[in-house]
């Protein structure tokens, strides 16, 4: 079974940082090739760079009061999301159909529903908040 993932090509896993500029605060971020390879093929599909596609990510999670205390862990979460997505039937595998188009609302509805069927899944929700 390990063979699956340890026979990979070690550079998925190797380290690559990223300068850019968010809002005009100049920043780095440190992520792994596969995941710098897996948001550029986001990016594309919506017809934006890697710099644009972060800086979008950001500036929306903020809006939606997301804590961005640890970014590069929700940029791989994201990566790791959008494979699941199109593993799990939910977004096209095309990568010329643009994210933008697909019902994010109605794919995020069904993901919580997914979720929920987990053994041993805790949600947000269900945690306790530190006060």
């Amino acid at each position: 079974m390990c063979q699956l993932f340890i026979g990979a090509d070690p550079d998925h896993w190797s380290q690559r940082t990223k300068s850019l500029r968010i809002d005009g605060v100049a920043t780095s971020i440190r992520l792994e090739v596969f995941f710098w390879t897996t948001l550029e093929e986001i990016g594309a599909r919506d017809e934006l760079t890697v710099n644009q596609l972060i800086t979008r990510l950001y500036r929306e999670a903020l809006e939606a009061d997301h804590d961005m205390g640890n970014f590069t862990s929700f940029l791989r979460v994201c990566c790791a999301r959008y494979l699941s997505l199109i593993a799990a039937g939910e977004i096209p595998a095309d990568p010329s159909r643009r994210l933008r188009e697909v019902d994010a609302v109605s794919i995020l509805a069904r993901e919580r529903q997914r979720d929920r069927l987990r053994p041993g899944q805790t949600h947000a929700s269900e945690r306790p908040r530190p006060v």
